[in-house]
């Protein structure tokens, strides 16, 4: 790679290394380790494929694509073996805003959805992407989107009791 396009996606890489970290610990409902192995994969594909990224219009929403992508692509082939458990580690708070218990009800709520409308309430609701946008990173059709989203924002209703208002105040 050219010194002048290791030194763009260098620049890339720290300006949305972190963003691409909450998002992929959102998509694993808190699995710190995973997330930092997802965002560590993502950068590794867009270094290769730099040439070709820095030259599109929009090489961060590529990035959260390729994020995307590679956690739907990990739960695809998650071993049987692994079993999730209830029992959170010891964690010093999140650089001391917000409410932890929120936050973690919150993550355990995601957590227990399905990893497909998991990914499709971080794109549509933490990412804020359309529902075209979200159906491309997802390799789905926009009315599959609307479904899970629909699915997912329920199930989460079931989860956090109605009053999803209360929660998104804070």
């Amino acid at each position: 790679m050219r010194q002048g396009r290791a030194d763009g996606y260098a620049e890339f890489a720290s300006a949305r290394a972190g963003h691409l970290y909450r998002s992929a610990c959102l998509l694993t409902a808190g699995d710190t380790h995973l997330a930092e192995d997802l965002v560590q994969e993502t950068l590794g594909r867009l270094y290769v494929r730099w040439g070709r990224v820095s030259r599109v219009g929009n090489p961060a929403g590529y990035a959260q694509t390729v994020l995307t992508r590679t956690f739907l692509a990990h739960q695809r082939r998650r071993s049987s073996t692994e079993r999730a458990t209830d029992v959170l580690p010891d964690r010093a708070v999140y650089g001391g805003h917000g409410d932890v218990s929120l936050r973690l009800t919150l993550l355990e709520a995601l957590g227990r959805l399905p990893a497909k409308d998991r990914a499709v309430v971080v794109l549509r609701y933490w990412e804020d992407r359309s529902i075209e946008e979200t159906a491309d990173a997802m390799n789905a059709s926009s009315a599959a989107v609307r479904t899970r989203c629909s699915r997912a924002l329920g199930r989460l209703r079931e989860l956090l009791g109605e009053d999803l208002g209360e929660y998104a105040a804070h």
